[in-house]
């Protein structure tokens, strides 16, 4: 979806912080991500439906309460959805009912190889890829009201093959619980200039990865 998640290529944000090279700054950051891993491991939701929780939310909301933050508002927004939880054990912070049943339960001494293992999206399909490397294309002008990984900033640009990665669970549908659909994935690069203007150098570019239904070939 447009939203105000899909930073690439924006100005005017103001500038980045150095804070410590470190990936935590506070204990809770912690519990909330290992509360996020658990929960994506009971498979109540996929991956893309945990992305498109965390960029549904308010755009106020997003760009002031911090990354952790908003993993956390986003796990309740699911947990809430799907009957995990109630607003009121949500409000106190307890549980007031009887747990609900869930598909799997990832325990403390699983943990190690279920992060080792990761979450694998490269799928079989009898599909065959409609690109190769070399070929020009263009980005299509898509502007979806659901979850979508194509950035707006190389919507409607050119670009050319770079690889092509075989197919991946596409997020579009895979977000709104419509089945992984694998679709080819490529990379695609793009010159600076193509995306902001002459007065980028030309050496510079950009590679980002595109699904198939994202592309056409350049006419």
């Amino acid at each position: 979806m447009n939203g105000v998640h899909d930073m690439g290529g924006l100005e005017c944000f103001g500038p980045i912080d150095n804070l410590p090279d470190k990936l935590f700054h506070a204990d809770w950051e912690k519990q909330v991500l290992a509360l996020s891993l658990a929960m994506g491991a009971t498979g109540t939701w996929n991956l893309d439906q945990s992305r498109s929780a965390r960029e549904s939310l308010e755009p106020s909301e997003y760009l002031s309460i911090g990354y952790y933050r908003i993993w956390l508002n986003a796990l309740e927004s699911l947990l809430l959805n799907h009957d995990l939880i109630t607003a009121d054990e949500l409000a106190s912070g307890k549980s007031l009912e009887k747990a609900r049943s869930l598909k799997r339960v990832l325990v403390a001494s699983d943990v190690s190889q279920a992060m080792k293992r990761g979450g694998p999206t490269s799928r079989a399909t009898n599909t065959k890829a409609s690109y190769k490397v070399g070929d020009r294309i263009r980005v299509r002008n898509i502007h979806a009201n659901t979850h979508t990984r194509l950035p707006a900033y190389v919507r409607n640009h050119s670009g050319v093959i770079h690889c092509v990665h075989g197919a991946h669970v596409y997020p579009d549908t895979n977000a709104l619980g419509q089945g992984e659909n694998p679709q080819w994935l490529y990379n695609v690069k793009f010159s600076a200039r193509e995306l902001w203007g002459e007065r980028r150098d030309e050496r510079d570019v950009v590679h980002v990865d595109c699904w198939e239904p994202y592309l056409e070939l350049q006419r």
